[in-house]
C-alpha cells in the first residue's frame, strides 16, 4: 500500500481504518486532470483494487474547487490527434477503474466540478456536495463537445437533462443536480466534512463482504436485460448467503445482539 502522500504531491492519500481518502492537489489549477494527475489516480486506484483491507474511498479536491476538468493548457501544448486519443483513453480508464472498484467511492464536492470533473462526479457511487457546489460540462463553450464526460453523465441522469448540460455548457447548482440524480445529497458548506465522515462511518459499520458483494453486482446488472440481471443478482446473493457475515448477521438479528463481522486484512 502506498504511503501517505507528502504535502507537495499532486494527489494526497490518507488511510484511516479501512477508508482511503484521495484528494486532488492542484488548487491553483482548480485540480485539473493533467497527465500527472491521471497517472497518480490510476496508481492509487490499481492499488486499492487489490487491497482487501480497503472498505471505502473518498475523492475530494484541495482548495476552492473539486475539479475543473482536463488541463487545457497542457492539451494545447500537444496538438496531435494521437496525443489526444491517448489522453482521453487514460482518463476513461481512470473513470472505469472507479466504477469497477470493489468498494463504494464517494465524491466529496466543494466548489466547481466541470467537464471531466463532472465526469469524475458521475463515475462515483455516492456524491455529497456542498450547497455552493456547481456542476457543468462546459467544453462546448470553448468549441469542444464533452464526449467522454457524456458517457458517464448520460448514465447518471436522464438523457435530455444530460444533453442539455452538454450542449449549453450551463453551470448548474447543487440543488438542481440533486433533483436530477447526479448527486446523492446536498449539505451546507460548513457541514460537508461531517456529512462525508458520517457516511464513511456508516459504510464501515456494515459487513465488509456484503458491501463488496453489493458493489460487484450493482453496476454490472444495470447494463443487463431484466432477466439476465435477475439471474446474475440471484447468483451473487446466493454466494453472499454462504459467507460468514451473512450467517453471523442473520443469527445476530434473530438473537437480538450486535453482529461481529469478519474483518478483511492485507
Amino acid at each position: 500500500m502506498p504511503m501517505n502522500s507528502p504535502k507537495e504531491a499532486i494527489l494526497l492519500r490518507t488511510d484511516n481504518n479501512g477508508a482511503v481518502f484521495l484528494s486532488l492537489n492542484r488548487p491553483d489549477k482548480l485540480n485539473t486532470l493533467s497527465e500527472a494527475m491521471l497517472a497518480a489516480l490510476q496508481v492509487e486506484l490499481d492499488d486499492i483494487a487489490e487491497d482487501p483491507s480497503v472498505r471505502c474511498v473518498v475523492i475530494s479536491g484541495e482548495g476552492r474547487g473539486f475539479c475543473a476538468g482536463h488541463d487545457l493548457q497542457e492539451m494545447r501544448s500537444n496538438p496531435e490527434r494521437a496525443y489526444y486519443q491517448e489522453l482521453f483513453k487514460r482518463c476513461s480508464k481512470v473513470m472505469q477503474s472507479i466504477v469497477k472498484l470493489p468498494v463504494p467511492v464517494i465524491a466529496k464536492v466543494g466548489g466547481i466540478a466541470a467537464a471531466a470533473g463532472c465526469q469524475l462526479v458521475a463515475s462515483c457511487d455516492l456524491v455529497i456536495a456542498a450547497r455552493s457546489a456547481r456542476f457543468a460540462v462546459s467544453g462546448i463553450n470553448v468549441g469542444l463537445f464533452c464526449s467522454t464526460p457524456a458517457v458517464a453523465l448520460s448514465r447518471s441522469i436522464p438523457a435530455k437533462r444530460a444533453f442539455d448540460m452538454l450542449i449549453t455548457g450551463d453551470i448548474i447548482d447543487a440543488e438542481t443536480v440533486l433533483d436530477w440524480g447526479l448527486i446523492s445529497s446536498v449539505v451546507d458548506d460548513t457541514e460537508l466534512d461531517d456529512a462525508v465522515a458520517a457516511k464513511v462511518e456508516k459504510i464501515l459499520s456494515k459487513s465488509p463482504s456484503a458491501v463488496r458483494y453489493g458493489k460487484s453486482m450493482f453496476n454490472p446488472q444495470r447494463q443487463m436485460s431484466l432477466s439476465d440481471a435477475y439471474d446474475f443478482a440471484g447468483n451473487v446473493m446466493a454466494e453472499n448467503m454462504m459467507s460468514h457475515d451473512a450467517g453471523e448477521g442473520i443469527d445476530a438479528f434473530l438473537e437480538k445482539r450486535k453482529p461481529t463481522w469478519d474483518q478483511p486484512t492485507n
